[in-house]
């Protein structure tokens, strides 16, 4: 087994999902590996990844109000506030999803559906600049 690893910075625009498969797959293709895993890590925590519908946008906003629904800023209880009120639902929000992935490789290409891609998801209101871990395993 071979091992390929990369960190990429993805710079966001603030709140909101920005698709990543591309920049993944470009990743997978410098490794040279044809069948395999590749991980993706997000080393942060306000942040996070996602596999989702990558066709109609309108599914990705209905994840992102639905989940402003579930933790909305500004609540009483909150006591990690320093950076302002996005700063601990984005912390939520991470735990409640993922900051990893692991997705096939074959014939050196990601094996996704038909409809997926891979998302970074930026809770923050205002865009950052994420380090995104891709490490490749296989053969």
């Amino acid at each position: 087994m071979a091992v390929f690893q990369d960190t990429i910075t993805i710079p966001t625009g603030g709140a909101g999902m920005r698709e990543i498969t591309r920049e993944i797959g470009q990743v997978v293709a410098q490794s040279e590996l044809q069948v395999g895993t590749v991980t993706v890590f997000c080393q942060h925590t306000s942040c996070s990844l996602v596999i989702m519908e990558n066709a109609d946008p309108t599914a990705r906003r209905d994840l992102e109000r639905w989940m402003d629904r579930l933790v909305p800023e500004n609540d009483p209880d909150f006591r990690h506030t320093l950076e302002g009120p996005d700063d601990m639902p984005s912390h939520i929000k991470m735990a409640l999803t993922r900051t990893s992935e692991a997705v096939p490789i074959e014939a050196g290409r990601l094996a996704l559906g038909t409809w997926q891609g891979i998302f970074l998801w930026e809770h923050r209101a205002r865009g950052h600049p994420r380090s995104i871990v891709v490490t490749v395993v296989g053969e």
